[in-house]
């Protein structure tokens, strides 16, 4: 995968290293308010040994999502945009717009959450003089004194979050010390059942989310490829431990009962106040410290995800803008503003379950990124900590179980919402500079499927056309192109070739020039076909060479198309190639355009049978074929065939009509006694003429008879409208089935 170094002006910013830039933020968002306030409910719930459970659970969702993005994050040089960056990177910038923009608005919303959070933590110590509790004041104080902070300078942002990691692990050393400190008693397993097991997980799990805000940092780290995992890991390490200790502490304490530990009333007594030493003095500041670092964290990573969407054409580019320190302060008062409007929103606990939702969206990313460059096997993929691709599977497959066990609900609205995005920027036709996995996948599964195709045995019944078409000047060919991709739309593969005579070093830049003019010719009509331009010192040698290096393994051209050449000279040069495509097998046509004046309404397409050479058994599956388009799907088939007489008639009739039945072919046929006096050739022009389109067969003359079987041809052709002229020289070669 080839990746463009992150912009010059990052350098200036990239000043943290892996304790502050990333284990702080990480550890901090992960030990939240959930910790303080419901895992007393969570141990009531399922008892001590049920809770660790969960803990086990999801903190294991949040270990596999690590180690994917740190396998991800090793692997390439990493600029601003965190989550986003290595996303957009790793499965296209499609993708990574999907999942890059809901997670801005994500992290700019949780701001809102978690100043909506500590101004409801505040309210637990208000005093009851001082009136109503003005949440949505307090909330809107707090998203701008922390927009302030984190536009004005990350590092005094980060600084901010050490002493708040020190009063989170003060307020635990308190637990621990009051637990030991009062009345034990033997953890139980199973204490108040207030809810279920799967129902008591959905509630826990976003106390692991957030463990990403590290990684959201990427743009402002020393060295991000070191940084990132081991910050990472460690915090999610060392939040785990703390969870598994929690629950053990609770269920040992002889302090409060189950009862209490159960309840969730906000006017109660928070539980850890009842319990830790010095009650409440050492609890709320750690729960506000990290409530406070979580906001912190979010208000620091959401602007770098807007500004790295800018530098990739996804926002505005203004927002892409940075200060003389680095920081992206457009981009920052943004976020804040867009937050601030959202405390008018007052009630978000919907907001809050939706958030988690698109968290886990991004987690499932992470982990399908780190599983697909695995899988494609890219040279370029050489990460310093690998995983193997079953590992971020099963992440995938846990993140979303957990997603469908939150909500259903808020899980179809969050992936309609990135598909709907996703789409948009697919129409929006959005190119990046850099290479994606999906390249190097779509290799691996077609390397696969042509080993499975080169060692299937060539039937018959499996046969489709594969399309080799010859045409100089494409974009003068456009009929010519259009009934080649009729033949084999979405059945077969149609590569078109041009094909210059004479000596590379003669042509310069010709060739490459063409082969753009042909691709650009070919997107613009919408057909799916591969282009090339090749160079041969002679035509006849020239093309036999080029269709026996067509194609790879099992899929390999077996009909070789032409257009009706401008010079006699060149159809009888057609006809010698034809004769050594016979010998290898591949099928010749020869296609004339001649398009009607008026509007194309496809309604007949004649098949002149002789019922020999079986030729006719490629005409009527090619006629088959052109009526499964939707231009041709009115088009009738009608088998015409010539009778010297009538003592024949009967005969020739009751054969067409047990090839039809047992083709399974909808046709009609024609039975034409040729009228004494009338050639067959006027026969045929007399009764195709009103024809869409005429199917011949195609005989291979002997050496030296070609002039003369190219001037019967032209004399064919001339009065007939569209003519396909048909050798069948394959496998397929009278086996029509």
């Amino acid at each position: 995968m080839t990746e463009p170094p992150p912009p010059a002006g990052d350098a200036a910013q990239r000043r943290f290293g892996t304790f502050v830039g990333v284990f702080t933020p990480s550890v901090l968002t992960i030990l939240g308010v959930i910790m303080y306030l419901r895992f007393g409910w969570v141990v009531a719930s399922v008892g001590a040994g049920g809770a660790m459970v969960i803990v086990a659970v999801c903190s294991g969702v949040s270990f596999i999502t690590a180690l994917s993005a740190s396998a991800v994050a090793t692997n390439m040089p990493l600029g601003a945009g965190g989550e986003y960056f290595l996303i957009s990177r790793s499965l296209g910038l499609t993708i990574g717009g999907a999942i890059g923009i809901p997670l801005f608005l994500c992290r700019t919303m949780s701001v809102t959450l978690y100043c909506f959070g500590l101004a409801e933590a505040v309210a637990m110590v208000w005093p009851a003089g001082w009136g109503e509790v003005p949440l949505q004041w307090i909330a809107g104080g707090l998203i701008v004194l922390i927009t302030a902070i984190a536009g004005r300078s990350a590092a005094a942002s980060l600084r901010i979050q050490i002493p708040l990691m020190a009063m989170v692990g003060l307020s635990l050393l308190a637990l621990a010390i009051g637990v030991f400190a009062g009345p034990l008693r033997a953890p139980r397993l199973l204490e108040v059942r207030t809810a279920g097991f799967w129902t008591v997980l959905a509630v826990f799990f976003p106390a692991v989310t957030g463990f990403t805000a590290g990684i959201g940092m990427s743009g402002d780290l020393k060295d991000p490829q070191r940084s990132i995992p081991r910050g990472t890991l460690a915090a999610v390490g060392l939040g785990a431990a703390v969870y598994l200790l929690v629950p053990i502490l609770l269920a040992s304490t002889g302090k409060v009962t189950a009862e209490q530990m159960a309840s969730v009333d906000p006017s109660d007594q928070p539980l850890w106040t009842r319990v830790a030493l010095w009650g409440g003095w050492l609890v709320f500041p750690g729960m506000w410290g990290a409530i406070l670092s979580s906001a912190f964290g979010s208000a620091l990573a959401g602007p770098r995800v807007l500004q790295a969407l800018a530098r990739d054409g996804l926002a505005p580019p203004f927002l892409a803008r940075a200060s003389r320190t680095g920081q992206p302060t457009v981009a920052t008062w943004v976020a804040g503003a867009i937050a601030l409007s959202a405390v008018a929103l007052g009630n978000l606990n919907a907001v809050a379950i939706v958030v988690t939702i698109f968290f886990l969206t991004l987690y499932l990313s992470i982990n399908l990124a780190a599983a697909a460059e695995n899988l494609a096997g890219d040279p370029s993929y050489r990460p310093t900590l690998h995983v193997p691709w079953y590992v971020p599977m099963l992440g995938c497959a846990a993140v979303l179980a957990v997603m469908f066990l939150i909500s259903p609900l808020a899980g179809v609205i969050a992936i309609a919402v990135e598909l709907v995005i996703w789409g948009y920027l697919r129409r929006r036709a959005m190119q990046a500079s850099w290479d994606d996995v999906w390249a190097g996948l779509w290799g691996s599964l077609a390397r696969f499927a042509l080993r499975k195709l080169t060692g299937q045995k060539r039937d018959p019944r499996s046969w489709r056309p594969n399309i080799l078409l010859f045409a100089d000047q494409v974009e003068q060919r456009a009929g010519l192109v259009r009934m080649s991709a009729w033949f084999n739309q979405n059945r077969g593969v149609l590569a078109v070739c041009d094909v210059l005579v004479g000596r590379p070093e003669d042509h310069g830049e010709a060739p490459e020039q063409r082969q753009r003019s042909m691709s650009e010719f070919l997107q613009r009509e919408g057909v799916v076909a591969f282009g090339e331009v090749d160079v041969v010192e002679q035509f006849e040698a020239g093309v036999t060479d080029i269709v026996q290096a067509s194609g790879v393994g099992g899929l390999r051209a077996n009909t070789i198309v032409f257009g009706w050449p401008p010079r006699t000279e060149r159809l009888q040069q057609m006809l010698r190639v034809f004769r050594r495509l016979h010998h290898l097998g591949k099928s010749a046509i020869i296609i004339r355009p001649n398009p009607p004046a008026g509007p194309q309404r496809f309604r007949r397409i004649d098949i002149w049978w002789r019922g020999r050479r079986n030729n006719g058994d490629l005409m009527l599956l090619l006629g088959h074929l052109l009526t499964l388009n939707p231009v041709w799907r009115r088009a009738r088939i009608t088998i015409r065939t010539i009778v010297t007489g009538e003592t024949g008639r009967d005969d020739t009739a009751n054969a067409l009509r047990e090839l039809i039945a047992s083709v399974r072919i909808e046709a009609d046929f024609d039975m034409i006694v040729r009228p004494e006096g009338k050639s067959v050739v006027e026969t045929i022009h007399e009764t195709s003429r009103d024809a869409d389109v005429v199917f011949l067969g195609l005989l291979t003359p002997e050496a030296g008879q070609e002039p003369e079987y190219a001037r019967r041809l032209a004399e064919i052709v001339a009065a007939l409208p569209t003519t396909v002229l048909v050798r069948n020289s394959g496998p397929f070669a009278g086996k029509l089935i």
